[in-house]
């Protein structure tokens, strides 16, 4: 299927572009309130999860101690779960939404108050959510029961052995195919905004789609480079840079911008969002009518998390082993979601104070030449722009190998059966497909056909997502129940547990049959 759509975008791009406009289309104006309710379900899931019974869970053996330090684990989360696209829309979303709010008067306060209310929203909880229940479904099947790290292993207490059958085939499938459109995309982005970037910086380097290929073709050779090193040295290491790279720059932003206004704004977004998130999260303007901004941007945004939680999540879950089901919970939704409103509240107001005192500046560099052009349109405007500009396209270059080093990692994962370490070979195969992909959405329609191709491939994973969190729930449940038993059993009577030792083991063993088959390759050595 991947083959086919490489070769009907390269030979074929404005009929791909027709095509998924079309889709695209469709699925927004009719399914749209679907991705609103189904976002909204795995919030709920989430926190019940933190504030359920089942949170002291481990997903590992009892005494299974964190594999990563958790700095580094934030760092893996950072990584894989924003990369690209944190920095790509750290100017470009709060300036858009200024001047195209939801509902405010635009270029107002209302408007600028409005525009980061919304960007937090599209970054906050939802996509966490999302990330956290996916991951936390595979982590515990395979750590807690030792089940191989598929996507369809989650699916056994539903569906038992026809996990390993067709159905169990098709689940996957699903999966590579939602994973492969949302790294792409990813990808998609982290190429136009690095071509941006020498383009704003450097003349005679032209923003084109030859520059996008040719700055794909020379991350791609580096993130096949950092591949081959395995997943607790390059990504580790990269994931490391990331997040140094990032800090020192949005420090340097802070300390040079109107630091108590970017401290003033995190409060009041903060609160702004907090206040109206269950408004924001149901609203689909059923009777005003107006669906452009919803459309464009909320339900664009809950496709691409949804279609990249299948590989998040994986990667998530890969680096999680040995935490409780709350501290894993809260760690994948409080501390991205603080870190995402502290990013935008020093971008987006700097962004927004620099557009204004320019004369819309950066509104109109954003029209002519793309959203890609605002960061650095803004960093132009700042000392030692050359310096600052240069370190803004290595992060969006060590957040692009880092995506794509990650992404060919659970790819690998989920077409090898769910090894923990897949080989070099698979992973090489999977790197040149993914920059094919990116290639191909771009020459067939730019960012657009990458938002189109995203939003339509995470339809049908967002339905199967939903069967996920019922058999994860149905799983800890009866886990906990007979956790439940055993604590008891061992504060009563011996001739009580004598009685009971016979009813727990009757519920361990109904409990395995419901649980898919334990994965020889669990100690594999990485390759």
């Amino acid at each position: 299927m991947i083959l086919v759509f490489l070769i009907w975008g390269t030979f074929f791009p404005a009929n791909v572009e027709n095509v998924l406009g079309i889709i695209d289309g469709f699925i927004s104006d009719t399914f749209g309130w679907f991705y609103m309710l189904v976002t909204t379900g795995f919030i709920l899931v989430a926190l019940f999860l933190i504030f359920g019974p089942y949170g002291r869970i481990k997903l590992g053996k009892p005494d299974e101690k964190p594999e990563y330090s958790y700095f580094t684990w934030f760092a893996f989360l950072f990584t894989a779960g924003m990369g690209v696209g944190l920095v790509f829309y750290g100017v470009t979303e709060p300036v858009t939404h200024y001047y195209s709010p939801p509902s405010a008067e635009p270029e107002t306060l209302a408007a600028a108050e409005q525009s980061m209310q919304y960007t937090l929203f599209h970054w906050g909880f939802h996509p966490w959510s999302v990330y956290a229940v996916l991951a936390l479904a595979l982590a515990y099947f395979k750590f807690r029961h030792r089940s191989p790290a598929l996507i369809s292993s989650v699916f056994a207490p539903l569906i038992g052995d026809r996990t390993k059958g067709i159905l169990g085939i098709s689940i996957d499938t699903l999966a590579v195919f939602a994973t492969v459109f949302g790294i792409a995309t990813s990808l998609g982005l982290g190429a136009t905004q690095i071509t941006a970037g020498l383009n704003f910086t450097f003349e005679g380097i032209p923003n084109n789609f030859t520059t996008n290929l040719i700055v794909i073709i020379i991350i791609t050779a580096l993130f096949m480079l950092s591949a081959t090193t395995g997943i607790n040295k390059g990504i580790r290491y990269l994931s490391w840079t990331n997040v140094v790279l990032a800090i020192g720059l949005m420090v340097f932003v802070f300390i040079l911008g109107s630091s108590t206004q970017m401290i003033e704004s995190f409060t009041t977004t903060l609160g702004n969002y907090i206040q109206n998130l269950p408004s924001m999260t149901l609203s689909t303007n059923a009777y005003i009518g107006e669906r452009e901004f919803l459309n464009s941007w909320t339900l664009f945004y809950w496709a691409w998390w949804i279609g990249w939680s299948p590989f998040v999540g994986t990667f998530i879950a890969r680096v999680s082993r040995g935490r409780t089901i709350r501290e894993f919970v809260i760690g994948v939704t409080a501390v991205p979601v603080i870190f995402s409103a502290i990013w935008f509240s020093v971008f987006g107001v700097a962004g927004l104070e620099m557009d204004a005192s320019q004369g819309g500046m950066i509104h109109q560099l954003m029209n002519e030449l793309g959203n890609e052009v605002a960061l650095f349109a803004f960093l132009e405007s700042m000392p030692m722009a050359s310096v600052v500009i240069g370190i803004a396209v290595l992060l969006i270059s060590c957040f692009f190998i880092t995506s794509a080093d990650s992404g060919t990692f659970v790819l690998s994962m989920l077409t090898t059966g769910g090894k923990l370490n897949p080989n070099m070979g698979i992973k090489v195969i999977w790197g040149l497909i993914l920059a094919a992909i990116a290639s191909v959405l771009l020459w067939s329609g730019g960012l657009s056909a990458l938002e189109m191709a995203m939003l339509i491939a995470a339809f049908p994973f967002a339905i199967l997502m939903i069967f996920m969190c019922y058999s994860l729930l149905k799983a800890l449940k009866s886990e906990h129940k007979i956790l439940t038993l055993e604590a008891r059993q061992r504060r009563y009577d011996p001739e009580f547990r004598e009685k009971q030792k016979k009813e727990i083991k009757e519920m361990k063993e109904g409990f395995k049959k419901t649980l898919p088959e334990i994965d020889q390759e669990e100690n594999r050595p990485e390759s």
